[in-house]
């Protein structure tokens, strides 16, 4: 039976289906040694959200009423991060556990006493907010239900209670669970002005769990997708890999394409996709979605480079067939249209040096493959990225016979050459052991002091 607390819903261990056995035996652990030094302990958001629908949690989020500092105190295995939300991190062999203390939606702290005129130090605020209500920093802990209040989406604010096995709901998210709606906490505007970055958490949740995104929380979202921009660069990467990478990529597209919101995170490429090349549509991208999304629900993986090939691959071959047009020799090209497409992209979703180099060198080694055996296939098969170069090479042309057989070779000569040890993996001892190289010792200038004293 469902009981009434201030404002909250207990729901005891005997109504709902949350076992100890589906949570992490890490999770417990720091559930319950948070509980035996007389602090609150509770599971809270996805984790939650995925036992009560009968989905396998990714992973495990704690939250407590001790600060930070005192969790750090209590596990030697931990580290503090953050500094917009400060966290505790507690690693474990195979997993990390986040802790975060109760927060509270609105400062608690007076207005600074006024500094005198040469004093220049200044203590950061726990809140601060930029002009147009963007949280910039979130350190202001509260109670439980202040906690619950301030997330994003009332199916992601239900709590488990380690004390007593049960599940309380402060928001109704219950309800929403059941009917299957995304809903934001309080005013959708506010929360979205709050943190543009929930506008894809909601486009994202919709997608995985097949729920609908309630008709409040919608018309905002559509109203303020021009203000996803205001997100940093590097968090809007994050989330479009979390996104496409959800095994519902093309789902997550439709949701993104429908509200405006792919347009404006990829300005560009919306353009391109709107024109039809030689009077034919671009269907190859819906086509990459379906693949990437079938191959994640097998269980394979998917690295962040060949995501981005098969994704905007077209795109950048396009561009690079306009330099080529230039008189530019094809790996220029290649270079050309990779530096070009990085351009466009990088200042609203901020695409990693290395994973854009990745990026170019999958599209760019696609010729080599014509070339058999070719100069050294050896050290084509040796990159690290190898497997990648062929799976972009079959899954975009593997429909012709030609390629079909070039790549067969590839793979078949890698199978036939011996595997080299990684820069990870340490070569096999040999039967004679290998002589150091002796280093001779620098002489010190007895005189000289050291450079770094008092540094």
């Amino acid at each position: 039976m469902k009981k009434k607390k201030n404002c909250s819903v207990i729901i005891p261990r005997q109504e709902h289906e949350i076992s100890r056995k589906l949570v992490s035996p890490n999770a417990l652990r720091t559930l319950y040694r948070l509980k035996d030094n007389g602090f609150i302990g509770y599971l809270v958001g996805g984790c939650v959200r995925d036992l009560l629908l009968g989905r396998e949690p990714k992973d495990f989020d704690v939250v407590t009423n001790a600060t930070p500092n005192q969790v750090k105190r209590i596990f030697r295995n931990c580290r503090l991060v953050g500094r917009r939300f400060r966290l505790a991190h507690i690693h474990f062999q195979d997993e990390i556990i986040e802790v975060a203390t109760f927060r509270s939606p609105a400062s608690d702290e007076p207005d600074p006493a006024p500094k005198k005129p040469d004093e220049t130090e200044q203590r950061h605020p726990r809140m601060l907010k930029d002009d147009d209500g963007m949280i910039l920093r979130d350190n202001v802990y509260g109670t439980p239900e202040e906690d619950a209040l301030r997330r994003d989406f009332t199916v992601n604010s239900l709590a488990y209670n380690i004390a007593d096995f049960s599940i309380i709901d402060f928001t109704g998210g219950l309800a929403d669970l059941s009917a299957g709606i995304i809903r934001t906490i309080g005013d959708p505007a506010v929360r979205f002005q709050e943190d543009p970055v929930r506008m894809l958490r909601a486009v994202r949740f919709a997608a995985q769990l097949g729920f609908t995104i309630e008709e409040q929380t919608r018309k905002a979202l559509v109203a303020a997708t021009d203000t996803i921009v205001r997100s940093a660069p590097p968090r809007l990467y994050e989330e479009v890999l979390k996104l496409f990478l959800s095994g519902e990529g093309a789902k997550c597209y439709d949701h993104l394409s429908r509200t405006g919101l792919f347009a404006a995170l990829f300005p560009d490429f919306s353009n391109w996709l709107g024109v039809e090349g030689e009077c034919f549509p671009h269907t190859r991208f819906g086509e990459m979605l379906a693949h990437v999304d079938s191959r994640i629900q097998q269980g394979h993986k998917v690295s962040p480079p060949l995501l981005l090939a098969l994704l905007f691959g077209e795109y950048i071959d396009d561009k690079a067939e306009r330099f080529r047009r230039q008189n530019m020799p094809w790996q220029q090209s290649v270079n050309a249209a990779v530096a070009e497409f990085m351009g466009e992209t990088c200042p609203i979703v901020m695409i990693a040096n290395r994973v854009g180099i990745a990026l170019r060198d999958i599209i760019s080694q696609q010729m080599r493959l014509k070339k058999i055996p070719g100069r050294r296939p050896e050290s084509l098969i040796a990159r690290n990225d190898f497997s990648d170069i062929i799976e972009y090479c079959r899954i975009t042309r593997g429909n012709r016979k030609d390629i079909v057989k070039q790549l067969d070779w590839w793979e078949t000569r890698a199978g036939q050459l011996p595997q080299t040890p990684t820069a990870d993996e340490p070569a096999e001892e040999t039967g004679a052991p290998q002589r150091k190289r002796k280093r001779r010792r620098r002489r010190r200038n007895p005189d000289a002091k050291s450079t770094t004293e008092g540094a």
